[in-house]
């Protein structure tokens, strides 16, 4: 087991690529702390996580508010005894047209997918820090190197959370803490699902990857974060993982 007794958050980690990391740390051994805004949210994952021999307990979290980000990795400190990784997965996403885009869109993308990070970030540092050892791993997309139509403040929030991590690796990779970036292509899950039903966008996807998949499965994302998170990624810090077979390399989408 590649983490065994180690305590991992995963934020988002109810649905889609939060869920499937959840359940492929509890199956390497890990004490897994799933966040979500509301617990339910998270107890049919912890669930089947405790069904099949792991460790797991939901919490409460919006990870946008300072107050709630500091209670709940306290929460998490009680529970299992520290933090060993972070994963920072909870994500918002709206596509709109700029004129239709409205300062509340703007804001709350930028409050989950930036704020929401810089203070996980800034509540596990210090634990971390005191043991010399810590693993932080954002999730990010290919949206954040690259703009596409519609996506002024999701692309915007993107490239920032990529930014975010290059910038804590400059200032934790020292305290023995490792910072990257975990960053999808087109991955199926509950944020594009209904885009997943316009055969326009399936097809522009599934012709422009050299795969030939339009949308790949969570379950993909799950061993690259569990590469991320684990020691064999010792010396891996500030990079940006691309994991969206191949779409990014070949041809901006």
């Amino acid at each position: 087991m590649r983490l065994k007794n180690k305590v991992a958050i995963i934020t988002g980690g109810s649905s889609g690529i939060g869920e499937q990391i959840s359940l492929r740390f509890g199956q390497e051994g890990a004490k897994v702390a799933i966040v979500n805004r509301t617990a339910d949210a998270g107890e049919t994952v912890a669930e089947a996580i405790t069904a099949a021999g792991g460790i797991a307990k939901a919490f409460p979290c919006d990870v946008s508010n300072k107050a709630q980000v500091q209670a709940m990795v306290l929460d998490v400190v009680d529970a299992f005894g520290t933090v060993d990784i972070l994963i920072g997965n909870a994500g918002f996403m709206v596509l709109k047209p700029l004129e239709k885009l409205s300062e509340q869109d703007w804001d709350r993308t930028m409050d989950v997918n930036i704020k929401g990070n810089f203070l996980l970030a800034q509540a596990v540092a210090p634990i971390m820090k005191k043991k010399r050892y810590g693993k932080i791993v954002l999730t990010g997309s290919i949206a954040g190197s690259q703009g596409h139509a519609e996506g002024a403040a999701y692309c915007a929030s993107e490239g920032g959370v990529i930014l975010l991590m290059k910038a804590l690796t400059s200032e934790l990779a020292k305290e023995g803490i490792n910072v990257n970036c975990l960053s999808p292509g087109a991955t199926a899950t509950p944020l594009n699902a209904q885009y997943r039903k316009d055969p326009e966008i399936l097809s522009l996807f599934a012709n422009n990857t050299p795969t030939g998949r339009d949308y790949v499965p969570p379950q993909d994302m799950a061993g690259a974060a569990l590469f991320l998170a684990s020691d064999d990624a010792h010396a891996v810090h500030g990079l940006n993982l691309v994991v969206d077979d191949g779409l990014s390399a070949v041809k901006p989408v």
